[in-house]
């Protein structure tokens, strides 16, 4: 999950990872040209990119490997809810393939 300054050409970038813990976690995180290169390897792999420069701020207080902390949880749900549904996924589907020894469909965002 990928959250950016809309309009702003992606000068900072917040990437989350779900599925493999309890809550999201920070996988990746930068400014400027770091920015600009999460999220094109996001669009490369196929993530879905939001933007909410609300959260971001928050975010991107984080450190990456780190979850997101409990105060967090209601805004990052509405992007996963989001990011499930435009993948036709449902919560847990992530976990399903991954005991079925196929590759992950994690909605990663």
């Amino acid at each position: 999950m990928h959250f950016n300054k809309p309009g702003q050409n992606y000068t900072e970038a917040v990437a989350l990872e779900y599925g493999r813990h309890k809550a999201p976690v920070v996988t990746a995180k930068g400014e400027d040209d770091l920015a600009h290169r999460i999220v094109a390897e996001a669009q490369k792999q196929g993530v879905y990119v939001a933007e909410d420069p609300r959260l971001l701020a928050m975010l991107s207080q984080l450190d990456v490997g780190q979850e997101i902390p409990q105060d967090m949880f209601t805004a990052v749900a509405v992007i996963l809810a989001w990011v499930y549904w435009l993948k036709g996924m449902q919560p847990g589907d992530e976990r399903k393939q991954d005991t079925a020894g196929v590759r992950s469909g994690r909605p990663s965002a």
